[in-house]
């Protein structure tokens, strides 16, 4: 549900303003991940590995400080995107303000859903995304009913929609977010938090700086397509895989406390599982666009877009077998590890996206990049047949 709305606001945008002004929300959306990315490093993921399963006491006293850790993640966030919005001016100026008025709220509601999730509660997640898109969607149809139609109050509206759903959290779980405590845990998970951060931002660093270098280097039209290609048209796929990805880690976590020598089963079926699905939508892509699919999802900017099918969907695929083994490192708490492959992997994703584009252009780019997360995939699995041999709680081969 969470995916869905994401998704239903970025083909509105695309559909209603065009290339370029869908590229200044990207620029805001790579943001917002990345600020969601070190929201979860520090609050989520010491969360969901410490606290999976626990007591409900025990889960209502880490949530309201990991909750608390969030919310102020995101007014730091939401205080450097007020302030870099004037400075860049333009469209997409105006994005990054009302992404900022909007980012604690934004952070708060991811904050809630993990949360649940750790408890075993997903329908109570379930439910706080589906206010979150029950407000947003009419609120979109809205504004360009009024002549409102502009990416900041687009971008408004979806954030407000989320602080909503963040306040009817607190009331669903009975946990006030305690804004006080932050502190005392990041001190507590100080041996996790951190290197989260900096894994989980290092991650999403390659999006976000290819976001930026796009624009830079071939325009903000550019961007546009970027995102059409490898976040609307891979929407729906996205929406599967994390929806997923929210059960695989606690799971992992329970796996590895009650029947340890499943954990390396449990991830090489996460990521073929997974991988195949990737393969199955990107064929339904690439024979559907032409076909109608194209013009229905994206409007006009599809026929720019579609070349760039074929190595998003690479990428994705490439995610997808990356994904058992983290998830894998995540569950046996193998911080050091994980951050090492994320960091470099990055690197090799980010040099190989930069030199695509300015040796080639767009698609060049795009290929490299999937070229680039392939070779992410090897280093994981790597790292990961690493950690299970240093856990000592499960049997590997040499």
């Amino acid at each position: 549900m969470s995916s869905l709305t994401n998704f239903l606001l970025s083909i509105y945008i695309a559909r209603t303003l065009g290339a370029a002004q869908f590229g200044a929300f990207t620029l805001a959306y790579v943001t917002y991940g990345f600020a969601i990315n070190a929201s979860r490093g520090l609050s989520i993921e010491p969360l969901l590995i410490r606290f999976s399963g626990t007591s409900l006491t025990e889960w209502r006293r880490a949530t309201a400080g990991a909750t608390g850790t969030a919310l102020v993640v995101g007014i730091a966030a939401g205080a450097c995107a007020l302030a870099a919005g004037p400075l860049i001016g333009g469209t997409t100026g105006t994005a990054f303000v009302a992404l900022g008025l909007t980012l604690p709220g934004l952070m708060l509601q991811d904050a809630w859903r993990y949360s649940f999730f750790a408890l075993g509660r997903g329908y109570h997640a379930f439910v706080n995304d589906t206010t979150w898109a029950a407000i947003q969607i009419p609120a979109l149809v809205l504004l360009k009913m009024s002549g409102h139609a502009s990416v900041f109050w687009f971008v408004l509206a979806w954030g407000l929609a989320a602080t909503v759903s963040a306040a009817i959290g607190s009331l669903q779980s009975g946990v006030t977010p305690n804004f006080w405590r932050a502190w005392d845990w990041l001190k507590t998970h100080r041996d996790l938090g951190p290197r989260y951060l900096a894994e989980n931002t290092g991650g999403n660093a390659s999006d976000t700086l290819r976001g930026y270098t796009t624009s830079w280097i071939l325009g903000l039209a550019a961007v546009g397509y970027v995102q059409a290609a490898a976040g609307v048209l891979m929407g729906p796929f996205r929406i599967l895989y994390f929806g997923i990805g929210m059960i695989t880690l606690p799971e992992a976590a329970r796996i590895l406390r009650r029947a340890p020598r499943r954990l390396p089963h449990f991830c090489v079926l996460v990521s073929i599982g997974l991988t195949l699905l990737a393969i199955a939508w990107t064929a339904v892509l690439l024979v559907g666009l032409p076909r109608g699919l194209g013009h229905l999802m994206l409007g006009n900017i599809w026929r720019p877009t579609y070349p760039l099918v074929l190595p998003a969907g690479l990428s994705i695929m490439a995610m997808c077998a990356i994904t058992g083994s983290s998830v894998g490192l995540h569950a046996l708490g193998a911080a050091r590890r994980s951050l090492r492959a994320t960091l470099l992997t990055s690197v090799f994703v980010i040099a190989l996206s930069l030199s695509g584009a300015l040796a080639a252009g767009m698609v060049a780019m795009m290929y490299c990049a999937a070229a680039g997360s392939w070779l992410a995939a090897a280093m994981f699995w790597w790292e990961f047949r690493q950690a299970l041999r240093e856990s000592g709680t499960v049997r590997v081969a040499r």
